[in-house]
């Protein structure tokens, strides 16, 4: 089963949101799977034509700006164990 780009990105975001933060990173599947989703869906972002009056880029934007989100999540986490 393939996802489309916004189930991606929004089970992405959904596993990013419901993940407990406290424990080392080996310990954060979910922080981790979020992560590789989101790359997933930027990686499918970027392959699209890039004509959307906009929306593409600023969809990528917010993708980077997610994904750096969770890192920091994730180094959160670990150096609060």
């Amino acid at each position: 089963m393939t996802l489309s780009f916004p189930r991606a990105l929004l089970l992405g975001a959904f596993i990013a949101a419901s993940a407990g933060i406290g424990s080392a990173v080996a310990a954060q599947p979910h922080m981790a799977a979020s992560v590789d989703l989101l790359r997933q869906a930027r990686a499918e972002l970027a392959a699209a034509t890039p004509n959307k009056g906009g929306h593409r880029a600023r969809g990528l934007v917010l993708i980077d700006q997610a994904i750096g989100e969770v890192e920091a999540g994730i180094a959160f986490g670990a150096s609060h164990r």
